[in-house]
């Protein structure tokens, strides 16, 4: 059989000369030939890899997922700037990803004559007034709850714990996490009302 038709998930051995990176051989073949079987065979393996770090670096899934694959798509268009001398494939690769990540990061952030400049203006005294008898009213209605419930806001809110992790902190049931809960703030809202 052609090793370029070769569609297991492994990357034949590399060629000699490449060191032991096993992914030079299938780079080679994309950048000479556009060969898609060995693309493809890259593709399995760096496209979860590279989310998962992208994850791992802070991305929310969906720019870590859109990301990896602009990172893979470069490769396809870009292998021929590939120099086995200078990198592995996984480094050229991953540096590609992070490159991407760092992009769209910057296009994210807001331009410098967008931001505020100097100190904010103070809010009306009245605002203030109201604010703080706010969280007194809020102070009293959490006394009236019963401790388990009062407990669970507490984790919820100022601890800012998921549902999941309060049931796991607390060693009660997920069910019994939220339906305190619900219980708590349906009597936050009457007392507040």
């Amino acid at each position: 059989m052609d090793a370029s038709l070769q569609t297991d998930s492994h990357p034949p051995s590399a060629p000699p000369g490449s060191g032991h990176d096993p992914f030079v051989a299938d780079l080679i073949r994309v950048r000479d030939a556009a060969d898609q079987v060995a693309f493809a065979r890259l593709f399995r393996h760096f496209a979860p890899r590279l989310r998962a770090f992208l994850i791992r670096s802070g991305s929310p899934p969906e720019v870590a997922e859109d990301c990896a694959q602009e990172a893979m798509a470069s490769l396809w268009r870009k292998a021929h700037l590939f120099d086995p001398a200078r990198a592995s494939v996984t480094a050229w690769i991953f540096a590609i990803a992070r490159n991407r990540r760092i992009d769209l990061v910057r296009r994210e952030r807001p331009a410098p004559d967008a931001l505020p400049w100097g100190p904010e203006a103070e809010p009306p005294q009245a605002e203030i007034v109201a604010l703080r008898q706010e969280g007194a009213r809020l102070v009293d209605a959490l006394r009236v709850l019963p401790e388990p419930q009062r407990l669970l806001v507490e984790r919820a809110y100022w601890a800012d714990r998921t549902h999941s992790e309060i049931a796991a902190e607390t060693g009660l049931p997920l069910g019994t996490v939220k339906s305190r809960l619900r219980l708590a703030l349906g009597r936050l809202r009457a007392e507040l009302s």
